[in-house]
Order: structure tokens, then sequence, then C-alpha cells
């Protein structure tokens, strides 16, 4: 039996057309998909729906309470379907990635989430690529979790971030090589793709005020890490130091700071801002003062992921100590052992 998927279209580059202002939400998109699969082998791809949120999300705009929206359609149309593409921006596609990752652990089902750089609606573009191509993927038996697919590459969902603004490649997974390569051949590492799970999903409702983050910079001073946990809401704070984890600690202020936010029993967490390698915290001397307040290493968590991953905790319920104790463990392949 021909396998079936099911498409979100939930906003993003890809469904646009051109425009005095720039590029608009386009009218009529499963029309402009189904014209344009028409001159593709279609009895070589699945079969499938395609959904069309009524209101589409500019990603830039997106919000923690999207990727719930996103993560119960899905859900509500688990057994329905064979795998899932998400349409989506790419500016926090990395972001939704990451998010429905623990949304949906477990999964059984490949879940692919896509876009382009340039309209479907455009002659040159890397829309319909894209999109063919992870049409094919969502009907992977081989598939069992979210990934992203862009430009040749299928990457985890969680260990994804945009490392270009306006290149077709403009996805990597830094920290993990790619789980497939797609050119003349589809060639997928199955020996990292995630086992086929057993479903246990988590809709948790978001509180988008719950999770901050501060980058430090030369001369980053106190007041910039008050002003952001100053407020009932923040449950997380994300620190982005430098190299291996080392923030400034000559700035006593600044630790200080840190230290209160512990108190206070927000959950503080190290990411390093480099693109590649993972935070070492205390592998020099400037960041041990970070394990004596209790900050905690985020591994080679990407933003994203990091971000995603906190925001999933505390709407799940989860109290500090036991935030702590798991933001490091992988619960679905978005860090490494540490």
């Amino acid at each position: 039996m021909k396998r079936r998927i099911l498409i979100l279209h939930t906003g993003g580059t890809i469904g646009m057309q051109n425009s005095p202002q720039g590029y608009v939400p386009a009218t009529g998109f499963a029309d402009l998909v189904a014209l344009q699969l028409q001159a593709r082998a279609v009895e070589q791809l699945p079969a499938y729906d395609l959904v069309e949120f009524e209101q589409l999300i500019d990603s830039s705009n997106l919000n923690p309470s999207d990727w719930m929206q996103i993560g119960r359609r899905i859900t509500e149309h688990w057994q329905d379907y064979d795998g899932f593409i998400v349409l989506h921006g790419t500016d926090t596609m990395a972001y939704t990635a990451s998010a429905l990752s623990f949304i949906l652990q477990g999964a059984d089902k490949p879940v692919i989430v896509t876009g382009s750089q340039i309209p479907l609606t455009e002659l040159r573009n890397d829309a319909l690529d894209n999109l063919v191509t992870s049409m094919i993927l969502a009907a992977d038996e081989r598939i069992a979790e979210v990934c992203i697919y862009f430009n040749g590459r299928l990457l985890r969902g969680n260990r994804s971030t945009k490392v270009r603004s306006v290149g077709f490649d403009a996805f990597d997974s830094p920290n993990l090589d790619w789980l497939g390569e797609i050119g003349i051949h589809i060639q997928l590492r199955q020996d990292l793709l995630l086992p086929t799970g057993q479903p246990h999903f988590e809709l948790p409702e978001f509180n988008a005020g719950a999770v901050v983050v501060a980058p430090m910079y030369p001369g980053v001073q106190a007041r910039v890490i008050r002003d952001l946990i100053d407020h009932d809401d923040v449950r997380a704070l994300i620190i982005q130091s430098y190299g291996v984890g080392n923030p400034p600690d000559g700035n006593r202020a600044l630790i200080d700071e840190l230290a209160r936010a512990g108190e206070r029993g927000i959950v503080v967490a190290n990411i390093s801002q480099c693109l590649q390698g993972g935070v070492y915290q205390g592998a020099y001397a400037t960041a041990s003062v970070l394990n004596q307040i209790g900050v905690v290493a985020g591994a080679d968590l990407t933003l994203e992921a990091a971000f995603t991953k906190l925001h999933h905790l505390i709407a799940m319920g989860s109290d500090a100590e036991y935030i702590r104790q798991v933001f490091t463990q992988s619960l679905c392949g978005e860090c490494s052992s540490h």
C-alpha cells in the first residue's frame, strides 16, 4: 500500500510571493504545490494531504505557543499517517524543530521540517527540491525522529542551527554529523539515526517569559542579568559564554547576579558562543566560579536546543533541581554524553 503523509503549511518563505513590500504570503498554496508536482514523477511520491494554517506564522514572530499548536496538529493525526512534513520559515526553524523533538518524544515516524530561501512561486527556487525530497524522507520507515531537511542535508532537528542568511545551504548541525546526504542517491547514516521509539508525547502550555538569554561580551554589565531575571515569570537563564564556558569572572557584580539568580530558584545554564564544541566548565580557572554557584554546564547543546529544552521542562512542571539534573542528559539526541 502506498504510504501517506501529512504536510502542515505553517508559513514561511516557501509559500510566499513577491510584492512591492517584499515577500508576502501567497494564496492557493495547496493548488500551487499540486501544479508543481504534476511535472514530477508523482507515482514515486507518497500520497499526501496538505493542511494550511488559517493564520500563517511569520517565523520571525514565532512564540512558544506556536510550538504547541504545531505539535497538537501532528499528535492529533499521528495514527492517520506514515510521516509528517512541517513547512516553516527559516528564521526560527531550528527552534521549532528542537521544540517538536521534546514534544514528540519516542517518535516512531519521521517528522521533517523544511522550507526554502526562495518561494515556490519564483521561477528559480530551492523550494520544490526541498519539498519533494522531504516528501520522500517523510515516507522513509528508517527515520523515527524530528529532522530538518534543507539543500541535500538531513539534520537532527535539535542539533540544527541556521548558519547562513542567504545561502541555499542555510542549515547545519555543527556538533553532529549529518543524518543523511541527499544527492544522486539518498544516503542515510543509520548508525546516527535514533531507534524507533514508543511515543510518549508531551504537550504542555508554554510561558513565553519563562526562559531568558544573556550573551557575554566585553564590558557586559551586571544590570543586564539583573534586569533579565527580575520578573516573576523567569524560571531559567541561559548565559552564552566564551570558548569552553568561560565568563568574565573578574566582574564580581555580574557573578553575584548569577549567584542571586540561583538562590531565587532560577536555573542558570551555561552554553558556548562557539559554533562547534561544548562547555567544559572549570577547564579554565575563570569558569570554576560557575561550578561554585551552581551554574549548569550546557555540554554541546545549541542555543535553540537549550532554550526549547528548558521551556519544555519548565512547562511540564519540573522543579529547578530536576531541571539541573536532566539538562545535559540526552532526552532525544539533543546533546552528547558529557
